[in-house]
């Protein structure tokens, strides 16, 4: 007896699916053991990297509570507890954290007067490549100011470079790094790279009132009118200010 068209289909149907069964179960049979170790093998690193990133948050707690702990002990004025809780932060701390044990160890040996000692500290900060690049910056910044007469201008002028010419963008450490290098020239006899870098400095807007005042100063004993580029800047800047609204409300109409 002939099938019907939809008893011909209903067939090829459970024959198909039989077909599959038997095609995964000879899958798993090959592969299920494999399919097993695969699925807990990503179960443990999901689990693993949770781990992970809980015991990095405490970490970061416990040193911020360690920093926080240090810097009590210097406002006390137990300088040496302060000092063994910063150098465990320095050695076992994350980044940040050792930078600012650095930083903070650095600030008690210049205020103690032991500037080789603090200079010291930030040339290991300074060379540190796990630090952001602006507070290795930093760090040489303040490593030069302690060891200024003690280096050779050519010295100084070399390790400022990278920050004073920096374009885009720019150093945020420029204002500091500038006034070093100027010294640096002053004192190679260079007085118009000085007075150059004097006036940019006494250009900028928000730099503290008494690096203002020194820059315009050596700026105008070196020939550089600074005051009178400031007055410019400053009139340029309000006119635009001023034109910009202008332009705003339109062409105003004549009256009739």
């Amino acid at each position: 007896m002939a099938l019907s068209p939809t008893n011909n289909a209903a067939l090829l149907h459970e024959v198909d699916e039989a077909v599959r069964k038997d095609q995964l179960d000879s899958i798993w049979q090959r592969f299920g053991l494999w399919i097993v170790g695969g699925v807990v093998a990503a179960l443990i690193a999901f689990g693993g990297y949770l781990y992970w990133g809980h015991l990095q948050d405490s970490k970061r707690g416990e040193n911020a509570e360690a920093l926080v702990a240090a810097m009590a002990k210097v406002k006390a004025a137990q300088p040496t507890a302060a000092t063994a809780d910063l150098a465990k932060l320095e050695a076992e701390g994350g980044p940040a954290y050792r930078a600012a044990a650095l930083f903070q160890q650095a600030n008690m040996k210049a205020e103690r007067g032991d500037l080789k000692a603090a200079a010291a500290l930030m040339a290991k900060a300074a060379a540190d490549t796990d630090l952001d690049q602006s507070l290795r910056d930093l760090a040489l910044l303040r490593q030069t100011a302690f060891e200024l007469d003690t280096l050779k201008p050519e010295m100084v002028i070399a390790r400022m470079k990278p920050m004073v010419d920096a374009k885009d963008p720019v150093s945020s450490w420029f204002p500091s790094a500038a006034e070093l290098s100027a010294i640096a020239h002053y004192q190679l006899g260079q007085y118009r790279q000085a007075g150059e870098l004097y006036g940019r400095i006494a250009k900028l807007p928000d730099i503290p009132k008494s690096l203002q005042s020194r820059a315009v100063q050596m700026a105008g004993m070196l020939g550089v009118d600074a005051v009178a580029d400031r007055a410019a800047e400053s009139a340029a800047k309000d006119q635009k200010g001023s034109a910009a609204p202008a332009a705003a409300a339109g062409p105003v109409e004549e009256k009739k």
